[in-house]
């Protein structure tokens, strides 16, 4: 079926989505802070507004994906939950843990399933990301915390 001209395909549905892939810059004081809170304090993770984020509701898998190259904090899942809530004006509700020890980058590239991860494919891309169905089911594989 052809595509109406100006209108790109969506990547994401609600049936398609397996978890939210909220990011966070790891050279930046706030993330940092973060984790060494243990997420303590996160109640909201800013987003850009999209149709993703038209998606969200409370109770929705979600994931912290810390980027960057800062020492001692390198690319990686470092925290799980759910969101709280609708988003509303670029921010997500959310409630999350810490996955001790995080899911990092470097595990999970040449994973055959988990390397076509939107935030591996695109490091650049939307936030929030996603991951598939399918791909949470492999994230809990390797980490049972998540719980898929």
């Amino acid at each position: 079926m052809c595509q109406a001209r100006g209108v790109a395909a969506r990547a994401l549905s609600a049936e398609s989505l397996g978890a939210w892939l909220l990011k966070a810059r790891g050279d930046e004081p706030e993330t940092q802070a973060h984790v060494r809170s243990a997420f303590a304090h996160v109640e909201t993770r800013c987003v850009r507004p999209s149709y993703r984020t038209d998606l969200v509701v409370a109770g929705q898998p979600a994931l912290l994906w810390v980027s960057g190259k800062a020492p001692g904090l390198p690319s990686g899942i470092y925290a799980h939950g759910r969101t709280t809530g609708v988003a509303e004006g670029g921010v997500i509700p959310v409630e999350l843990a810490p996955l001790t020890p995080p899911l990092l980058r470097s595990e999970l590239l040449g994973h055959p399933v988990l390397g076509g991860m939107e935030v591996l494919r695109m490091p650049a891309g939307s936030n929030p990301s996603y991951v598939t169905r399918e791909q949470l089911v492999e994230l809990s594989q390797l980490c049972p915390d998540l719980d898929a």
